[in-house]
Protein backbone atom coordinates (compact mmCIF):
# COMPACT_ATOMS: atom_id res chain seq x y z
CA UNK A 1 0.00 0.00 0.00
CA UNK A 2 2.65 2.62 0.79
CA UNK A 3 4.33 1.59 -2.72
CA UNK A 4 1.40 2.49 -4.54
CA UNK A 5 1.39 6.07 -2.45
CA UNK A 6 4.66 6.96 -2.95
CA UNK A 7 4.43 6.37 -7.07
CA UNK A 8 1.08 8.63 -7.08
CA UNK A 9 3.38 11.37 -5.65
CA UNK A 10 6.18 10.65 -8.15
CA UNK A 11 3.72 10.89 -10.71
CA UNK A 12 1.80 14.30 -9.82
CA UNK A 13 5.69 16.22 -9.10
CA UNK A 14 5.81 15.08 -12.95
CA UNK A 15 3.75 16.48 -14.18
CA UNK A 16 4.13 19.99 -12.57
CA UNK A 17 7.48 20.09 -13.73
CA UNK A 18 6.45 19.53 -17.59
CA UNK A 19 4.50 22.66 -17.36
CA UNK A 20 6.67 24.41 -15.41
CA UNK A 21 9.24 24.25 -18.61
CA UNK A 22 6.50 25.20 -21.16
CA UNK A 23 6.05 28.23 -19.77
CA UNK A 24 10.25 29.35 -19.85
CA UNK A 25 9.61 29.56 -23.64
CA UNK A 26 12.50 31.98 -25.59
CA UNK A 27 14.73 31.06 -22.80
CA UNK A 28 13.36 34.29 -20.35
CA UNK A 29 12.92 36.31 -22.95
CA UNK A 30 9.30 36.44 -24.02
CA UNK A 31 6.88 36.76 -21.08
CA UNK A 32 3.22 35.67 -21.45
CA UNK A 33 2.03 38.45 -18.74
CA UNK A 34 -0.16 41.03 -19.56
CA UNK A 35 1.91 44.14 -21.05
CA UNK A 36 1.44 47.30 -19.49
CA UNK A 37 0.16 49.47 -23.23
CA UNK A 38 -2.02 52.14 -23.48
CA UNK A 39 -5.17 50.10 -23.78
CA UNK A 40 -6.14 46.31 -21.88
CA UNK A 41 -8.05 45.58 -24.98
CA UNK A 42 -5.15 45.35 -27.40
CA UNK A 43 -4.32 41.75 -25.52
CA UNK A 44 -7.23 39.76 -26.54
CA UNK A 45 -6.99 41.04 -30.39
CA UNK A 46 -2.76 39.27 -29.91
CA UNK A 47 -2.47 36.31 -32.04
CA UNK A 48 -1.86 33.14 -30.18
CA UNK A 49 0.37 30.87 -30.93
CA UNK A 50 -0.17 26.48 -30.50
CA UNK A 51 2.22 23.86 -30.15
CA UNK A 52 2.33 19.86 -29.31
CA UNK A 53 4.45 18.36 -26.44
CA UNK A 54 5.28 14.89 -25.39
CA UNK A 55 4.42 14.40 -21.92
CA UNK A 56 5.80 11.61 -19.88
CA UNK A 57 3.46 9.81 -17.66
CA UNK A 58 3.40 6.66 -15.03
CA UNK A 59 0.88 4.12 -15.05
CA UNK A 60 0.36 1.67 -12.50
CA UNK A 61 -0.22 -2.01 -13.71
CA UNK A 62 -0.68 -5.00 -11.28
CA UNK A 63 0.57 -8.39 -12.34
CA UNK A 64 -0.07 -11.41 -10.84
CA UNK A 65 2.68 -13.48 -8.40
CA UNK A 66 1.98 -16.96 -6.48
CA UNK A 67 3.92 -17.84 -4.38
CA UNK A 68 4.30 -20.86 -1.64
CA UNK A 69 3.24 -20.66 2.52
CA UNK A 70 2.63 -23.08 4.91
CA UNK A 71 -0.56 -23.62 7.21
CA UNK A 72 -0.76 -25.14 10.63
CA UNK A 73 -2.93 -28.52 10.78
CA UNK A 74 -3.36 -29.93 13.88
CA UNK A 75 -3.92 -33.98 13.78
CA UNK A 76 -5.19 -35.74 17.32
CA UNK A 77 -3.76 -39.61 17.84
CA UNK A 78 -4.60 -41.55 20.66
CA UNK A 79 -1.95 -42.96 23.28
CA UNK A 80 -2.48 -46.03 26.05
CA UNK A 81 -1.86 -45.21 29.50
CA UNK A 82 -2.11 -46.81 32.36
CA UNK A 83 -3.52 -45.38 35.62
CA UNK A 84 -4.52 -46.23 39.29
CA UNK A 85 -7.99 -45.94 40.31
CA UNK A 86 -9.95 -46.63 43.39
CA UNK A 87 -13.73 -47.63 43.29
CA UNK A 88 -15.63 -47.72 46.78
CA UNK A 89 -17.73 -50.68 47.78
CA UNK A 90 -20.72 -50.06 50.34
CA UNK A 91 -20.59 -52.10 53.43
CA UNK A 92 -24.05 -52.17 56.09
CA UNK A 93 -23.42 -51.51 59.70
CA UNK A 94 -25.43 -51.12 63.01
CA UNK A 95 -25.00 -48.72 65.65
CA UNK A 96 -27.13 -49.15 69.02
CA UNK A 97 -29.25 -45.72 70.00
CA UNK A 98 -31.26 -45.51 72.82
CA UNK A 99 -34.12 -43.17 73.21
CA UNK A 100 -36.65 -42.44 75.83
CA UNK A 101 -40.14 -42.46 75.16
CA UNK A 102 -43.32 -41.41 76.91
CA UNK A 103 -46.33 -44.06 76.94
CA UNK A 104 -49.61 -42.48 78.29
CA UNK A 105 -51.54 -44.59 80.77
CA UNK A 106 -55.22 -43.73 81.51
CA UNK A 107 -56.97 -43.65 85.06
CA UNK A 108 -60.69 -43.60 85.04
CA UNK A 109 -62.01 -41.41 88.34
CA UNK A 110 -65.37 -40.47 89.60
CA UNK A 111 -66.34 -36.66 90.31
CA UNK A 112 -69.85 -35.63 92.93
CA UNK A 113 -72.39 -33.32 91.21
CA UNK A 114 -75.75 -32.22 92.34
CA UNK A 115 -78.32 -31.21 90.27
CA UNK A 116 -82.44 -30.53 90.58
CA UNK A 117 -85.29 -32.40 88.71
CA UNK A 118 -88.69 -31.10 88.88
CA UNK A 119 -91.20 -33.64 89.45
CA UNK A 120 -94.32 -33.03 88.46
CA UNK A 121 -97.52 -34.06 90.57
CA UNK A 122 -101.22 -34.26 88.93
CA UNK A 123 -104.16 -33.72 91.18
CA UNK A 124 -107.83 -35.14 89.61
CA UNK A 125 -110.96 -32.74 89.98
CA UNK A 126 -114.25 -33.07 88.72
CA UNK A 127 -117.50 -31.12 87.36
CA UNK A 128 -120.67 -30.47 86.08
CA UNK A 129 -120.96 -29.07 82.36
CA UNK A 130 -124.36 -28.50 80.67
CA UNK A 131 -124.81 -28.38 76.65
CA UNK A 132 -126.91 -28.67 73.82
CA UNK A 133 -126.93 -31.36 71.12
CA UNK A 134 -128.60 -30.88 67.72
CA UNK A 135 -129.97 -34.24 66.56
CA UNK A 136 -130.33 -34.75 62.69
CA UNK A 137 -133.84 -36.23 61.65
CA UNK A 138 -134.15 -37.05 57.56
CA UNK A 139 -136.69 -36.88 55.72
CA UNK A 140 -136.51 -38.57 52.06
CA UNK A 141 -138.02 -36.75 49.16
CA UNK A 142 -138.65 -36.84 45.44
CA UNK A 143 -138.32 -34.50 42.78
CA UNK A 144 -138.28 -34.08 38.39
CA UNK A 145 -135.83 -32.72 37.22
CA UNK A 146 -135.70 -31.38 33.33
CA UNK A 147 -132.12 -30.99 31.50
CA UNK A 148 -130.90 -30.79 28.04
CA UNK A 149 -128.15 -32.87 26.76
CA UNK A 150 -126.32 -31.70 23.49
CA UNK A 151 -125.07 -34.40 21.63
CA UNK A 152 -121.54 -33.41 19.83
CA UNK A 153 -121.71 -33.49 15.78
CA UNK A 154 -118.55 -33.76 13.86
CA UNK A 155 -117.04 -31.92 10.85
CA UNK A 156 -113.61 -31.46 9.63
CA UNK A 157 -112.67 -28.09 7.83
CA UNK A 158 -109.50 -25.92 7.13
CA UNK A 159 -108.48 -22.77 7.65
CA UNK A 160 -105.52 -20.35 7.35
CA UNK A 161 -103.89 -19.40 11.13
CA UNK A 162 -101.45 -16.98 11.67
CA UNK A 163 -99.26 -17.05 14.44
CA UNK A 164 -96.19 -15.26 15.71
CA UNK A 165 -92.53 -16.89 16.19
CA UNK A 166 -89.96 -15.26 18.37
CA UNK A 167 -86.98 -15.12 16.86
CA UNK A 168 -83.43 -15.22 19.24
CA UNK A 169 -81.05 -12.00 18.13
CA UNK A 170 -78.27 -12.56 20.08
CA UNK A 171 -76.02 -8.80 21.12
CA UNK A 172 -72.30 -9.09 22.72
CA UNK A 173 -72.23 -6.63 25.53
CA UNK A 174 -69.27 -6.15 28.31
CA UNK A 175 -68.76 -5.96 31.71
CA UNK A 176 -65.91 -5.06 34.34
CA UNK A 177 -65.54 -8.07 36.50
CA UNK A 178 -63.31 -7.11 40.01
CA UNK A 179 -61.62 -10.47 40.98
CA UNK A 180 -58.90 -10.91 43.46
CA UNK A 181 -55.77 -12.93 42.65
CA UNK A 182 -52.90 -14.48 45.29
CA UNK A 183 -49.73 -13.67 43.58
CA UNK A 184 -46.81 -15.85 45.22
CA UNK A 185 -44.01 -14.01 46.73
CA UNK A 186 -40.89 -16.12 47.13
CA UNK A 187 -38.43 -16.40 49.87
CA UNK A 188 -35.28 -18.30 48.93
CA UNK A 189 -33.86 -20.44 52.43
CA UNK A 190 -30.81 -22.52 52.66
CA UNK A 191 -30.20 -25.95 54.24
CA UNK A 192 -26.97 -28.93 54.42
CA UNK A 193 -28.02 -32.04 52.90
CA UNK A 194 -26.43 -35.30 52.89
CA UNK A 195 -26.90 -37.44 49.96
CA UNK A 196 -24.96 -40.51 48.59
CA UNK A 197 -23.17 -40.08 44.94
CA UNK A 198 -22.92 -43.29 42.79
CA UNK A 199 -19.91 -42.90 40.63
CA UNK A 200 -19.71 -45.25 37.39
CA UNK A 201 -16.71 -47.14 36.85
CA UNK A 202 -16.48 -48.36 32.87
CA UNK A 203 -14.92 -52.02 32.24
CA UNK A 204 -14.75 -52.78 28.60
CA UNK A 205 -15.11 -56.57 27.55
CA UNK A 206 -14.87 -58.07 23.88
CA UNK A 207 -17.40 -61.06 23.00
CA UNK A 208 -17.62 -63.06 19.94
CA UNK A 209 -21.89 -63.29 18.51
CA UNK A 210 -23.00 -65.99 15.85
CA UNK A 211 -25.79 -64.61 13.71
CA UNK A 212 -27.54 -65.35 10.70
CA UNK A 213 -27.85 -63.62 7.52
CA UNK A 214 -30.95 -63.68 4.83
CA UNK A 215 -29.43 -63.11 0.98
CA UNK A 216 -32.44 -62.62 -1.43
CA UNK A 217 -31.97 -64.49 -4.69
CA UNK A 218 -34.39 -63.72 -7.33
CA UNK A 219 -35.83 -65.56 -10.10
CA UNK A 220 -37.99 -63.84 -13.30
CA UNK A 221 -41.56 -66.33 -13.67
CA UNK A 222 -44.16 -65.51 -16.13
CA UNK A 223 -47.64 -66.09 -16.05
CA UNK A 224 -51.40 -66.39 -17.69
CA UNK A 225 -53.84 -64.76 -15.90
CA UNK A 226 -57.28 -64.79 -17.04
CA UNK A 227 -60.01 -62.16 -16.02
CA UNK A 228 -63.40 -60.86 -17.51
CA UNK A 229 -64.32 -57.30 -18.11
CA UNK A 230 -67.84 -56.20 -17.57
CA UNK A 231 -69.11 -53.55 -20.12
CA UNK A 232 -72.10 -51.13 -19.74
CA UNK A 233 -75.13 -51.75 -22.12
CA UNK A 234 -77.63 -49.36 -21.97
CA UNK A 235 -81.75 -50.02 -22.93
CA UNK A 236 -84.27 -47.14 -22.80
CA UNK A 237 -87.44 -48.00 -21.59
CA UNK A 238 -91.29 -46.74 -20.84
CA UNK A 239 -93.91 -47.25 -17.50
CA UNK A 240 -97.04 -46.17 -17.16
CA UNK A 241 -97.24 -43.32 -14.06
CA UNK A 242 -101.01 -43.12 -12.63
CA UNK A 243 -101.23 -39.15 -11.30
CA UNK A 244 -104.08 -38.17 -8.65
CA UNK A 245 -104.82 -34.84 -8.95
CA UNK A 246 -107.26 -32.67 -6.70
CA UNK A 247 -110.18 -30.17 -7.94
CA UNK A 248 -112.09 -27.73 -5.84
CA UNK A 249 -115.91 -28.00 -5.74
CA UNK A 250 -117.34 -24.84 -4.28
CA UNK A 251 -121.15 -25.47 -2.26
CA UNK A 252 -122.89 -23.64 0.43
CA UNK A 253 -124.65 -25.58 3.70
CA UNK A 254 -126.43 -24.27 6.56
CA UNK A 255 -125.02 -24.67 10.20
CA UNK A 256 -126.30 -24.37 13.80
CA UNK A 257 -124.13 -22.13 15.31
CA UNK A 258 -123.93 -22.23 19.39
CA UNK A 259 -124.73 -18.65 21.09
CA UNK A 260 -125.96 -17.11 24.46
CA UNK A 261 -126.25 -14.42 26.60
CA UNK A 262 -125.89 -13.67 29.92
CA UNK A 263 -128.21 -13.04 32.75
CA UNK A 264 -128.36 -12.24 36.42
CA UNK A 265 -129.88 -13.81 38.75
CA UNK A 266 -130.79 -13.63 42.61
CA UNK A 267 -130.50 -16.04 44.73
CA UNK A 268 -130.71 -16.14 48.33
CA UNK A 269 -128.48 -18.92 50.88
CA UNK A 270 -130.37 -19.97 53.87
CA UNK A 271 -129.06 -19.37 57.58
CA UNK A 272 -126.22 -21.19 59.28
CA UNK A 273 -126.11 -23.02 62.68
CA UNK A 274 -122.51 -23.06 63.98
CA UNK A 275 -121.68 -24.84 67.14
CA UNK A 276 -118.88 -22.76 69.80
CA UNK A 277 -117.16 -24.17 72.35
CA UNK A 278 -116.52 -22.21 75.40
CA UNK A 279 -113.87 -22.61 77.85
CA UNK A 280 -114.70 -22.47 81.63
CA UNK A 281 -112.67 -20.87 84.23
CA UNK A 282 -111.81 -24.56 85.90
CA UNK A 283 -111.18 -25.70 82.68
CA UNK A 284 -107.89 -24.09 82.53
CA UNK A 285 -105.27 -26.25 83.91
CA UNK A 286 -106.87 -29.34 82.18
CA UNK A 287 -105.33 -31.34 79.42
CA UNK A 288 -108.36 -32.34 78.05
CA UNK A 289 -111.67 -30.79 76.24
CA UNK A 290 -113.81 -33.01 78.31
CA UNK A 291 -114.99 -29.80 80.42
CA UNK A 292 -116.07 -27.11 77.72
CA UNK A 293 -119.53 -26.01 77.08
CA UNK A 294 -120.58 -25.30 73.37
CA UNK A 295 -123.21 -23.61 72.61
CA UNK A 296 -125.21 -22.76 68.72
CA UNK A 297 -125.05 -19.16 66.57
CA UNK A 298 -127.26 -18.50 63.72
CA UNK A 299 -125.40 -16.90 60.70
CA UNK A 300 -128.14 -15.26 58.73
CA UNK A 301 -127.88 -15.66 55.17
CA UNK A 302 -127.18 -13.01 52.27
CA UNK A 303 -128.47 -12.26 48.30
CA UNK A 304 -126.06 -13.05 45.92
CA UNK A 305 -126.31 -11.32 42.18
CA UNK A 306 -124.40 -13.77 39.91
CA UNK A 307 -124.29 -13.77 36.16
CA UNK A 308 -125.61 -16.86 34.09
CA UNK A 309 -125.24 -18.08 31.00
CA UNK A 310 -128.22 -18.56 28.96
CA UNK A 311 -127.42 -20.37 25.29
CA UNK A 312 -129.21 -20.07 22.11
CA UNK A 313 -128.76 -21.65 18.99
CA UNK A 314 -129.22 -19.70 15.45
CA UNK A 315 -128.56 -20.59 11.88
CA UNK A 316 -125.87 -19.27 9.55
CA UNK A 317 -125.09 -20.31 5.41
CA UNK A 318 -121.88 -20.75 4.93
CA UNK A 319 -119.04 -21.32 1.38
CA UNK A 320 -117.71 -24.80 1.55
CA UNK A 321 -114.83 -26.17 -0.50
CA UNK A 322 -114.49 -30.07 -1.45
CA UNK A 323 -111.71 -31.30 -3.15
CA UNK A 324 -112.37 -34.08 -5.69
CA UNK A 325 -109.90 -36.61 -6.70
CA UNK A 326 -108.82 -37.15 -10.25
CA UNK A 327 -106.67 -39.51 -11.92
CA UNK A 328 -104.40 -39.39 -14.95
CA UNK A 329 -102.49 -41.98 -16.70
CA UNK A 330 -98.43 -40.84 -18.43
CA UNK A 331 -95.67 -42.96 -20.29
CA UNK A 332 -92.10 -41.72 -18.26
CA UNK A 333 -89.09 -42.76 -19.82
CA UNK A 334 -86.36 -44.30 -18.12
CA UNK A 335 -82.82 -46.11 -18.70
CA UNK A 336 -81.63 -49.78 -17.88
CA UNK A 337 -78.23 -50.26 -17.88
CA UNK A 338 -77.17 -53.91 -18.13
CA UNK A 339 -73.03 -55.54 -17.61
CA UNK A 340 -72.00 -57.61 -20.07
CA UNK A 341 -68.85 -59.77 -19.38
CA UNK A 342 -66.18 -60.04 -21.86
CA UNK A 343 -63.83 -62.78 -20.74
CA UNK A 344 -59.60 -61.39 -21.78
CA UNK A 345 -56.07 -62.98 -20.85
CA UNK A 346 -53.00 -61.85 -20.31
CA UNK A 347 -49.34 -62.57 -19.33
CA UNK A 348 -47.11 -61.11 -16.41
CA UNK A 349 -43.58 -61.57 -15.37
CA UNK A 350 -42.77 -61.30 -12.06
CA UNK A 351 -40.14 -62.00 -9.83
CA UNK A 352 -39.65 -64.31 -7.04
CA UNK A 353 -37.48 -63.70 -4.07
CA UNK A 354 -36.03 -66.98 -2.36
CA UNK A 355 -33.61 -65.96 1.08
CA UNK A 356 -30.77 -67.92 1.25
CA UNK A 357 -29.44 -68.23 4.70
CA UNK A 358 -26.07 -67.44 5.62
CA UNK A 359 -23.87 -67.73 8.91
CA UNK A 360 -21.46 -64.74 10.58
CA UNK A 361 -19.81 -64.08 13.61
CA UNK A 362 -18.78 -60.63 14.49
CA UNK A 363 -16.95 -59.83 17.41
CA UNK A 364 -18.42 -56.63 19.73
CA UNK A 365 -16.95 -55.16 22.29
CA UNK A 366 -19.57 -53.69 25.26
CA UNK A 367 -18.91 -51.77 28.40
CA UNK A 368 -19.93 -53.07 31.57
CA UNK A 369 -20.75 -50.12 34.44
CA UNK A 370 -20.47 -50.32 38.13
CA UNK A 371 -21.35 -48.13 40.52
CA UNK A 372 -19.68 -47.00 43.89
CA UNK A 373 -21.49 -45.26 45.95
CA UNK A 374 -20.17 -41.43 47.39
CA UNK A 375 -21.27 -39.90 50.26
CA UNK A 376 -21.48 -36.01 49.90
CA UNK A 377 -22.67 -32.55 51.59
CA UNK A 378 -24.55 -30.31 49.83
CA UNK A 379 -26.19 -26.66 50.57
CA UNK A 380 -29.70 -26.52 48.70
CA UNK A 381 -31.65 -23.53 48.09
CA UNK A 382 -34.90 -23.60 48.56
CA UNK A 383 -38.05 -21.42 47.98
CA UNK A 384 -41.41 -20.59 50.06
CA UNK A 385 -44.18 -19.30 48.93
CA UNK A 386 -46.30 -16.67 50.52
CA UNK A 387 -49.56 -15.88 48.56
CA UNK A 388 -50.18 -12.20 48.44
CA UNK A 389 -53.90 -11.02 47.15
CA UNK A 390 -54.35 -8.58 44.54
CA UNK A 391 -57.37 -6.95 43.47
CA UNK A 392 -57.65 -7.20 39.57
CA UNK A 393 -60.35 -5.72 37.40
CA UNK A 394 -61.18 -8.01 33.94
CA UNK A 395 -63.86 -7.03 30.96
CA UNK A 396 -66.13 -10.21 30.68
CA UNK A 397 -68.05 -9.79 27.02
CA UNK A 398 -71.72 -11.85 27.10
CA UNK A 399 -74.04 -12.05 24.82
CA UNK A 400 -77.59 -11.33 25.55
CA UNK A 401 -80.86 -12.84 24.00
CA UNK A 402 -83.46 -10.75 22.39
CA UNK A 403 -86.76 -12.30 21.31
CA UNK A 404 -87.71 -10.71 17.71
CA UNK A 405 -91.23 -11.71 16.77
CA UNK A 406 -91.62 -12.81 13.49
CA UNK A 407 -95.36 -13.51 12.14
CA UNK A 408 -95.93 -16.83 9.55
CA UNK A 409 -98.87 -18.13 8.38
CA UNK A 410 -100.10 -21.86 8.42
CA UNK A 411 -103.01 -24.10 7.09
CA UNK A 412 -104.85 -26.04 9.88
CA UNK A 413 -107.07 -29.22 9.43
CA UNK A 414 -109.69 -28.81 12.32
CA UNK A 415 -112.99 -30.40 13.44
CA UNK A 416 -116.01 -28.20 14.42
CA UNK A 417 -118.23 -29.38 16.78
CA UNK A 418 -122.10 -28.83 16.10
CA UNK A 419 -123.82 -29.45 19.61
CA UNK A 420 -127.73 -31.16 19.03
CA UNK A 421 -129.96 -30.50 22.29
CA UNK A 422 -131.75 -33.02 23.56
CA UNK A 423 -134.54 -32.94 26.44
CA UNK A 424 -134.73 -35.48 28.80
CA UNK A 425 -136.13 -35.70 32.58
CA UNK A 426 -134.91 -37.78 35.34
CA UNK A 427 -136.12 -38.46 38.73
CA UNK A 428 -134.07 -37.95 41.65
CA UNK A 429 -134.49 -38.91 45.29
CA UNK A 430 -132.76 -36.81 47.97
CA UNK A 431 -132.86 -36.11 51.95
CA UNK A 432 -133.85 -32.96 54.26
CA UNK A 433 -131.93 -33.05 57.11
CA UNK A 434 -133.70 -30.66 60.36
CA UNK A 435 -131.53 -30.10 63.27
CA UNK A 436 -133.37 -30.68 66.89
CA UNK A 437 -131.64 -29.36 69.58
CA UNK A 438 -131.29 -31.66 72.91
CA UNK A 439 -130.29 -30.65 76.58
CA UNK A 440 -127.69 -32.57 78.21
CA UNK A 441 -125.56 -32.46 81.51
CA UNK A 442 -121.91 -34.42 82.23
CA UNK A 443 -119.99 -34.69 84.22
CA UNK A 444 -116.12 -33.99 83.31
CA UNK A 445 -112.80 -34.76 85.31
CA UNK A 446 -109.70 -33.35 84.88
CA UNK A 447 -106.25 -33.08 85.78
CA UNK A 448 -104.38 -30.05 87.21
CA UNK A 449 -100.28 -30.27 87.10
CA UNK A 450 -98.23 -28.94 89.89
CA UNK A 451 -94.24 -28.87 89.45
CA UNK A 452 -92.24 -30.11 92.42
CA UNK A 453 -88.37 -28.83 92.67
CA UNK A 454 -85.92 -31.93 94.31
CA UNK A 455 -82.29 -32.10 94.40
CA UNK A 456 -80.53 -34.58 93.39
CA UNK A 457 -76.63 -36.01 93.47
CA UNK A 458 -74.80 -38.46 90.70
CA UNK A 459 -70.92 -39.71 90.10
CA UNK A 460 -69.53 -38.44 86.88
CA UNK A 461 -66.62 -40.66 85.52
CA UNK A 462 -64.05 -39.24 83.84
CA UNK A 463 -60.10 -39.95 82.74
CA UNK A 464 -57.12 -39.00 83.72
CA UNK A 465 -53.98 -39.61 81.37
CA UNK A 466 -50.38 -39.66 83.21
CA UNK A 467 -47.10 -40.15 80.62
CA UNK A 468 -45.20 -42.65 81.79
CA UNK A 469 -41.03 -42.38 80.23
CA UNK A 470 -39.83 -45.73 79.26
CA UNK A 471 -36.09 -46.29 77.61
CA UNK A 472 -36.05 -47.97 74.32
CA UNK A 473 -32.91 -49.51 72.61
CA UNK A 474 -33.18 -49.69 68.48
CA UNK A 475 -30.43 -50.72 65.94
CA UNK A 476 -29.90 -47.92 62.91
CA UNK A 477 -28.40 -49.20 59.87
CA UNK A 478 -25.29 -46.73 58.29
CA UNK A 479 -23.24 -47.74 55.44
CA UNK A 480 -19.91 -46.89 54.73
CA UNK A 481 -17.65 -47.09 51.83
CA UNK A 482 -14.28 -49.19 51.82
CA UNK A 483 -11.75 -48.24 49.05
CA UNK A 484 -10.84 -50.91 46.47
CA UNK A 485 -7.34 -49.92 44.13
CA UNK A 486 -7.40 -50.99 40.79
CA UNK A 487 -5.16 -50.01 37.14
CA UNK A 488 -6.92 -50.17 33.98
CA UNK A 489 -5.61 -48.82 30.79
CA UNK A 490 -7.11 -45.67 28.88
CA UNK A 491 -6.75 -43.60 25.63
CA UNK A 492 -5.26 -40.13 25.88
CA UNK A 493 -6.24 -37.88 22.80
CA UNK A 494 -2.73 -36.15 21.99
CA UNK A 495 -2.68 -33.37 18.42
CA UNK A 496 0.18 -33.00 16.70
CA UNK A 497 1.12 -29.83 14.60
CA UNK A 498 1.65 -29.98 11.29
CA UNK A 499 2.85 -27.75 8.32
CA UNK A 500 1.03 -28.05 5.26
CA UNK A 501 2.58 -26.01 2.03
CA UNK A 502 -0.44 -24.05 0.23
CA UNK A 503 -0.34 -22.06 -3.34
CA UNK A 504 -1.43 -18.30 -2.79
CA UNK A 505 -1.98 -15.86 -5.94
CA UNK A 506 -1.16 -12.09 -4.90
CA UNK A 507 -1.21 -9.13 -7.08
CA UNK A 508 1.82 -6.84 -7.45
CA UNK A 509 1.87 -3.27 -8.66
CA UNK A 510 4.54 -1.91 -11.23
CA UNK A 511 4.92 1.53 -12.53
CA UNK A 512 5.22 1.90 -16.49
CA UNK A 513 6.44 5.20 -18.15
CA UNK A 514 4.85 6.79 -21.18
CA UNK A 515 4.98 9.86 -23.56
CA UNK A 516 1.36 11.30 -24.34
CA UNK A 517 1.05 14.61 -26.53
CA UNK A 518 -0.03 17.63 -25.13
CA UNK A 519 -1.04 20.52 -27.18
CA UNK A 520 -0.28 24.21 -25.51
CA UNK A 521 -1.52 27.54 -26.53
CA UNK A 522 -0.44 30.79 -25.46
CA UNK A 523 0.14 34.50 -26.78
CA UNK A 524 3.05 35.80 -28.78
CA UNK A 525 6.37 37.36 -27.38
CA UNK A 526 5.79 40.95 -26.26
CA UNK A 527 9.71 41.89 -27.19
CA UNK A 528 10.69 45.33 -24.61
CA UNK A 529 13.03 46.70 -27.36
CA UNK A 530 10.69 46.56 -30.62
CA UNK A 531 7.47 47.37 -29.26
CA UNK A 532 8.71 49.81 -26.19
CA UNK A 533 6.17 48.56 -24.17
CA UNK A 534 6.65 47.98 -20.50
CA UNK A 535 5.98 44.65 -19.78
CA UNK A 536 4.80 43.54 -16.07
Amino acid sequence: MRKHVILLILAVLWSFVAVSNASAAYCGAVSYKTCGCDDAGSYGVAKQRCYTLMKRCREVVYEKQQYTCYKKVYETVCEQKTINCVKYVPETRYRECKTTVCKPVYETKYRTCKYTVCKPVWETKTKKVCYTVCKPVYETRTKKICYTVCKPVWETKTKKRCYTVCKPVYTTCSKDICYTVCKPVYETKQRTVNYTVCKPVWETKTKNICYTVCKPVWETKTKTLHYSVCKPVYETRYRTVTCQTRKPVHYTKTIKVCSGHWETRICKRPDRIIKKRIRGVACSGAPDCSCCCFTECVIPGRTICRKVWVPEICEKTIDCVRYVKECTQKKVPYTICRYVREPRTKTCTYRCCRMVPEKRVKTCTYKVCRMVKECKTKVCNYTVCRMVPEKRVKTVTYKVCKMVPEKRVETCTYRVCKMVPEKRVKTCTYKVCKMVPEKRVKTCTYRVCRIVRECHTKQVPYRCCKMVAETCVKKIPYTVCKPVHYTKTISVPKRICKKVPITVTRCVPKVICKKVPVTVCCPLPCFKRRLGCQCN
